[in-house]
């Protein structure tokens, strides 16, 4: 079968590989849609770290061709999304009930082989079921709106919040509908690209901004600004060092910044301790989605959060390598690789 293999060194091909068996507790599933994530992106430029040579992908679902002799909760023909983030079960995180902490986290896609493939396995206790009336590219999705809803549940949103989203790309587009579900009545997305801030409004944000520009702040939370003082929430979901500066000045007095964007292991940000301290800022930092991805799943098979906006583009396993070594490219919001 094709595999599109990691091999360290910043070095990514498609590869032919012999097709896996599953064990006794495992499912083999015909992959039908993976999503090209920044970690990707970082993986192969040495930022994140993985265990080549490695399958990458980790945001993907599929049919079930065959199970293990233990399997007992799928069956051939289903379809299933896979929650990529194995823990060992054994760590100290891990009986705490952090899973996402794990010690010894063993993801598919970056530490075992993941979803840029015509094939792929999953632990049954890392697979959720999807109904197969859907279209088969949404279910791609489950694994970012997953660790979306972590963050979303961190924040701790009430009902009539006030959020800002700082970043157009897949993960801001998400928190978007999932603050409005949670009860924010005010949802403000920030990015500069004016596409992305009419695909945030037709999916829920009740105003947008273009971040460019020295009044940036003022014009959200200037006296004159759509929220006085500051929001309950602002969710950093660019990844880059200033909008992290920045969602520290937008949030009000006892709110909470919660960070979702993934930063190059050099990035520096300067914060200033004694205002953070006098607004008891909250400063919230997200990382994967421990006990969400069940929730996901419900949502893309219920169709609540509308994910068919959001797919840029799809490609091929031939095109995917140079898709991942690539910058990702103006306006894109999610590339899903098709085999």
């Amino acid at each position: 079968m094709r595999a599109v293999r990691f091999e360290g060194d910043g070095k990514i091909a498609l590869r032919e590989v012999e097709r896996p068996s599953p064990g006794p507790f495992d499912l083999l599933i015909r992959v039908e849609a993976c999503g090209i994530c920044g970690t990707d992106r970082h993986i192969v430029k040495g930022e994140f770290g993985a265990s080549p040579p490695v399958t990458l992908g980790h945001e993907f679902s599929g049919i079930v061709e065959s199970v293990g002799s233990g399997v007992t909760r799928f069956r051939v023909g289903e379809r299933i999304t896979a929650d990529p983030n194995h823990g060992c079960g054994l760590c100290a995180p891990c009986r705490e009930g952090k899973v996402n902490l794990c010690e010894n986290l063993q993801p598919l896609g970056v530490r075992r082989d993941g979803g840029f493939a015509d094939y792929a396995l999953v632990p049954e206790a890392q697979a959720h079921a999807l109904p197969l009336s859907i279209p088969p590219l949404h279910g791609a999705f489950c694994e970012p709106l997953a660790c979306c809803i972590h963050g979303v549940d961190l924040a701790g949103l009430k009902t009539g919040a006030s959020v800002i989203v700082l970043g157009g790309g897949v993960i801001g587009m998400l928190v978007v509908q999932l603050a409005r579900l949670a009860g924010a009545t005010r949802v403000v997305m920030a990015t500069r690209q004016a596409d992305k801030r009419a695909l945030a409004q037709s999916i829920g944000a009740t105003a947008t901004v273009d971040p460019s520009g020295d009044d940036f702040l003022r014009r959200l939370i200037g006296e004159s600004g759509l929220f006085p003082g500051g929001a309950d929430a602002v969710f950093e979901c660019a990844g880059v060092p200033e909008t992290v500066t920045q969602m520290l000045k937008l949030t009000k007095r006892g709110g909470t910044a919660v960070l979702l964007g993934v930063l190059p292991p050099e990035a520096r940000v300067a914060i200033e301790p004694l205002g953070l301290l006098l607004r008891e800022v909250r400063l919230q930092a997200s990382f994967l989605n421990p006990f969400t991805h069940a929730r996901a799943a419900e949502l893309i098979a219920s169709g609540t959060v509308k994910v068919e906006p959001l797919i840029s583009r799809t490609i091929t396993l031939e095109e995917a390598s140079d898709a991942i070594r690539q910058p990702a490219p103006r306006g894109e919001i999610r590339t899903l690789v098709v085999p």
